[in-house]
């Protein structure tokens, strides 16, 4: 039995086609999307053109109109990806500990994707799902994301230090600036969610702790937004030394 996940909108869509993955089947709302269905039709992929009213009753949230059945998205495991990695190339990972919000998902998976991010690791358990919102806020970035679903996370970042990784976690309390990150070498950098941050045994097993300096009255950021801070700041770093 195939499993298979819902991709709703336009851009979500537009990468799948772009990147030729297979359609299992296509959901067009009536009088609207013409292109991918006259697309979609020369490439004989089965298309179901709905009412509005039935159309909405079947996806909810901003679906522009248009929702793709494919196949589930593939996760990696560690040993799988890790064989696949160019250490050479000082890879950059991001682990997330803690989040479940799929919309941040999906923003930080965009925002690793364009930052060069080789891959994400996620706890199996209690953590956030690959599933048609994350797609759609990830505006097709998933597509070219590999995702290493793990059990353990503190086990996984030993695992990661043993190949002459240097994990970084972000924390509020933390003494260093995410400025003073080394980035001459393998990384995995640690989110943790907004509310809770990172876990204390992940926050005691990373090599050392980083924060990000703020001035307003709020003291914490949407956990994307730090993301996109930290991995922005280590290409602007490894592209001055090319």
């Amino acid at each position: 039995m195939i499993m298979s996940v819902m991709i709703y909108g336009k851009n979500s869509c537009q990468e799948i086609i772009d990147i030729k993955k297979p359609i299992l089947e296509a959901f067009i709302m009536e009088g609207t999307n013409s292109d991918f269905f006259n697309l979609l039709k020369r490439q004989n992929v089965k298309i179901n053109v709905l009412s509005k009213h039935d159309f909405k009753n079947s996806f909810q949230g901003n679906h522009q109109g248009i929702v793709f059945e494919i196949e589930d998205y593939k996760t990696y495991e560690l040993d799988e990806f890790l064989a696949e990695l160019d250490f050479k190339a000082n890879p950059l990972l991001i682990m997330l500990d803690g989040i479940t919000d799929v919309h941040n998902f999906g923003a930080i998976i965009r925002t690793c994707e364009a930052g060069g991010v080789s891959g994400i690791i996620i706890p199996k358990n209690r953590s956030v799902k690959i599933g048609g919102v994350v797609s759609k806020v990830s505006s097709g970035a998933i597509e070219h994301m590999k995702i290493i679903e793990v059990t353990n996370l503190r086990n996984t970042l030993e695992k990661l230090k043993k190949q002459n990784f240097w994990a970084v976690g972000t924390s509020l309390d933390a003494t260093e600036d995410y400025s003073t990150i080394f980035v001459d070498r393998p990384l995995c950098i640690v989110i943790g969610s907004e509310g809770k941050g990172m876990s204390r045994l992940i926050k005691e097993t990373v090599d050392f702790n980083v924060k990000i300096n703020m001035v307003g009255q709020v003291n914490s950021l949407n956990a994307s937004v730090s993301a996109g801070i930290i991995i922005f700041d280590i290409l602007r770093k490894r592209n001055l030394t090319k």
